[in-house]
């Protein structure tokens, strides 16, 4: 698909006014995208895990305006308070769409958000904050046109979520992964049908079971505010020495996770997984300028869970975002033992103690 077929050609209905919410789930990508070119275009491919319990709920009301106005006009809310600093990326993201939603300009919107998971948890919420208010926006326009797609080899509902995966990625681009599950890959990769730098799409091949129901446990080992933005990291691939090194790995790791997915082959799944991490913070102390993400607390979690991985057998390892938390993965049936071990050993590296306990989910919910 292209840019230009989600430009919407007619609107069949009118409408007044209404509301709309969606709850989407945030994501942890196991290959990492770092890295973009303009238009929010990822350098190289990624795929993630689709999160289930660190939601953000968007709640849309749309009031059609008297006149035609050249201006995009809204409110907004985080969890029932007007929130004046988050409007400039929310008027940045109706800019970046409008040409794919020019019916935003003629409603009076009044946006109210809200997290599952603690304000400035370390938990990045712009994936599931942007894919909720896209699927917000896909719900007005398909009261407007029911029929989305003019294409034939795809159906309404594929349309509606391609489109909110689109336009998710213009405000965030880790966003358009977060609307299915459980397995996402976002990137043109030539050994994948059907990906696109445009948007997210469902993992095409063979899942095994063990991944369906994997475990993330979020160790909250720094809540404060990144001293670099990820913004600016991306920006600084440009003209980075192991850049392009750094994007041929990113392929040829989701040649290897083909392989890994069908079977179920966790040591292999382990060794890729945190060298993904690892690199991804490899890249960032080796820019320029150069930055470390990681804190003290983050090696002495990584350096006890290979000690535990080591002592005991248990298929888990860790990944890291752009940040000093950690996300512990492991399977469901280790469940009991692994937060036996976080318990007794990670939880004093953690800021005032705090996890969050996760797992791989099926994607967003609409809730009215």
């Amino acid at each position: 698909m292209r840019e230009q077929d989600f430009i919407p050609k007619q609107f069949l209905n009118k409408v007044e006014k209404g509301e709309v919410t969606w709850k989407s789930p945030s994501n942890i990508a196991l290959v990492k995208y770092w890295g973009k070119k303009e238009n929010q275009i990822p350098a190289n491919p990624s795929v993630s895990f689709t999160l289930k319990n660190c939601k953000t709920t968007t709640k849309m009301e749309f009031q059609k305006k008297p006149e035609p106005s050249a201006t995009f006009d809204f409110e907004l809310y985080f969890e029932g308070k007007k929130k004046e600093d988050f409007k400039p990326k929310i008027q940045q993201f109706f800019e970046r769409i409008e040409q794919y939603a020019p019916f935003l300009k003629d409603y009076k919107l009044t946006i109210d958000t809200e997290n599952s998971f603690p304000h400035s948890s370390g938990i990045a919420s712009s994936a599931s904050g942007m894919s909720a208010l896209a699927l917000c926006v896909m719900s007005l326009e398909k009261e407007l046109n029911p029929e989305l797609s003019t294409l034939a080899e795809i159906t309404n509902e594929a349309f509606f979520y391609r489109k909110a995966s689109f336009l998710a990625r213009l405000g965030s681009g880790s966003a358009c992964r977060s609307l299915e599950g459980e397995l996402i890959e976002w990137g043109e990769h030539k050994n994948i049908p059907g990906s696109s730098d445009l948007f997210g799409i469902k993992y095409p091949f063979e899942i095994d079971e063990v991944f369906k129901s994997f475990q993330d446990t979020i160790l909250l080992v720094d809540k404060g505010q990144k001293q670099v933005s990820s913004s600016v990291g991306h920006k600084l691939m440009h003209g980075h020495p192991f850049a392009e090194e750094r994007f041929a790995q990113a392929h040829s790791n989701l040649d290897k996770l083909k392989q890994v997915f069908a079977s179920g082959n966790l040591e292999e799944f382990i060794a890729i997984v945190e060298s993904e991490a690892l690199t991804l913070h490899a890249m960032m102390m080796s820019s320029n300028p150069y930055f470390i993400l990681m804190k003290p607390n983050t090696l002495e979690i990584i350096n006890k869970i290979w000690e535990f991985r080591e002592s005991t057998k248990t298929p888990i390892c860790f990944t890291l975002d752009a940040g000093a938390n950690v996300h512990l993965l492991y399977p469901e049936k280790h469940k009991e033992k692994v937060l036996e071990f976080i318990k007794n050993e990670l939880v004093a590296y953690c800021e005032k103690g705090q996890y969050i306990c996760d797992q791989v989910g099926k994607g967003a919910e609409k809730l009215n």
